[in-house]
């Protein structure tokens, strides 16, 4: 019997390994816990945010071409307890009481799904949920326009920049999830996070 090439059954197991480590639905997630203890806050957050159950890789912020946003419900159904999922996650913490935290990720996806998106995390002190939100996904859509080569002031208002994106013909949707809360009355540790959990079938 001919013996394989090996060079050649190498290079198809990692065509097959590229393929399937580019994501094809994602969704968003957030939530808020309180603890005495540092990481056990960051647990109930994740339990709050129902992704406690995998083991989280985080990555960086490119959302994938093609890929389909769904639901936090659908999304759920196609990972198990235990299994390594990839996420973009921002995350604050503190155990000053009253102190506002926030945690927010915005994204920016392009008309031409074919190409791929930007995520944008961002967490702040002393700032209101909205303001963070906006910033995340001002941030996600800015990224985004300059890799499309649109031109915009900088310097100009969100809503204004957020117009010509969208006027240009080449962004199509930008959102954002935000988690905020203030520091446990008691000096409890408080988390928030909000994150895109990525799912690779």
């Amino acid at each position: 019997m001919a013996k394989g090439n090996p060079g050649h059954n190498e290079e198809n197991v990692m065509s097959l390994l590229h393929g399937s480590m580019v994501p094809k639905r994602a969704f968003f997630v957030n939530g808020v816990g309180t603890h005495k203890e540092h990481l056990a806050s960051f647990e109930s957050a994740l339990r709050d945010a129902g992704i406690e159950k995998f083991n989280l890789v985080y990555v960086s912020s490119i959302f994938p071409p093609n890929c389909k946003i769904i639901s936090k419900k659908q999304g759920l159904k196609y990972l198990s307890p235990g299994q390594v999922v990839f996420c973009v996650m921002s995350r604050a913490d503190t155990c000053e009481p009253n102190r506002l935290i926030s945690a927010a990720v915005g994204m920016a996806q392009p008309k031409n799904e074919a190409h791929y998106g930007y995520i944008s995390e961002h967490h702040a002190y002393g700032q209101k949920s909205a303001i963070a939100a906006e910033y995340a996904e001002d941030l996600a859509a800015t990224m985004l326009a300059t890799t499309l080569g649109i031109e915009f002031d900088p310097d100009a208002a969100w809503d204004e920049r957020k117009q010509i994106y969208k006027a240009s013909g080449h962004i199509f949707k930008t959102r954002n999830i935000c988690q905020s809360a203030e520091g446990h009355k008691h000096g409890l540790w408080t988390t928030v996070l909000s994150a895109v959990v990525f799912i690779l079938e």
